[in-house]
């Protein structure tokens, strides 16, 4: 029977504080260090959903550690260690409270926000004349605030530096360094036959340098498209089958919830939970090229705390 990882509660050697998130737990290992644990929940809409999707923790790690260690060589990242299928291991950084996002395509929020009739996105033009999934002419990025508690919301260029979020010596490094990852995820989804069609990064601080932090190029940070058949779908009008997790949100919608406020989170039913466990490892086969290979769910707290205690050991993280 597959058993889904819904809460954690470790105590780890050195451990100083925890911090949970809608989808990660994140321990933190003395001063310089973190665990970072990829839970089975899934959220949509700022919401977590109330069951867990088995496996969907292991497909998220497993996909996040193949691209930070294949985007290394444009900056550095917080990765040390993958001692677990659900775990990394990191340096800790002082995170920069904006998650740049980039669109490739006009999908999702951006075609929510266009189809009401709206041409300008964070303050980002977008042309008269597109349809649902069209191309940009050239990426845009559309940033947002990483808010400690309740909705990221869109905000502009112009506003991070009249807040002072950051300033504009480092917001463009960062939108080089945007630029530049989503090329390199384009070019690893081309060779798959995919399109990343839109993602998001975060960056963070250390040593007064830039470092990429938390996931990347995972279902919950990015859309994929098929390749094949795009082109003839787009003239067709007709929908683009997708690789993430819009899927759950369009299921949600479906079901008279967006996460507004009154409405009431419908219940997940056992066949569309197995549907997005699915869904999950398609993605990581398709994008990575390997088989998914499962790991053994039957006790996976003591599993995790084997192999990460093991880990921080190993490379001397701590005493």
């Amino acid at each position: 029977m597959m058993k889904s990882l819904i809460k954690t509660d470790f105590n780890f050697p050195e451990q100083k504080e925890v911090y949970k998130g809608k989808v990660r737990d994140v321990y933190f290992i003395g001063e310089d260090y973190l665990v970072m644990i990829a839970s089975d929940r899934i959220s949509a809409f700022d919401h977590i959903l109330p069951v867990g999707i088995p496996y969907k923790g292991q497909v998220l790690n497993q996909v996040a550690t193949h691209f930070l260690k294949a985007t290394e060589d444009i900056l550095p990242n917080w990765l040390i260690d993958v001692p677990d299928p659900n775990v990394a291991v990191g340096y800790r950084c002082d995170p920069i409270r904006i998650e740049m996002v980039i669109r490739g395509y006009l999908t999702g929020h951006a075609w929510r926000e266009y189809s009401s009739g709206k041409r300008v996105l964070c303050g980002v033009e977008m042309p008269e004349g597109m349809s649902e999934n069209d191309k940009f002419p050239t990426p845009i990025i559309t940033p947002s605030t990483k808010a400690v508690e309740g909705h990221d919301e869109d905000i502009s260029r112009e506003d991070i530096f009249k807040q002072e979020i950051v300033s504009e010596e480092i917001y463009v490094q960062l939108e080089k360094y945007t630029h530049q990852l989503f090329q390199r995820g384009t070019e690893m989804a081309a060779t798959r036959k995919l399109i990343l069609v839109d993602t998001k990064y975060e960056f963070g601080m250390k040593d007064g340098a830039i470092m990429l932090m938390d996931e990347i190029h995972t279902p919950d940070s990015s859309r994929y498209f098929q390749f094949d058949g795009y082109e003839e779908r787009q003239v067709n009008k007709e929908q683009q089958p997708q690789l993430s997790k819009e899927f759950v949100r369009q299921w949600l919608i479906e079901n008279d919830f967006q996460g507004l406020e009154g409405q009431i989170m419908p219940e997940i039913p056992e066949d569309f939970i197995a549907l997005i466990t699915e869904r999950y490892i398609e993605l990581f086969e398709k994008i990575t090229g390997s088989g998914f290979v499962k790991a053994d769910t039957s006790n996976i707290e003591e599993r995790i705390i084997k192999n990460t205690v093991e880990s921080l050991k190993d490379k001397k993280l701590i005493k």
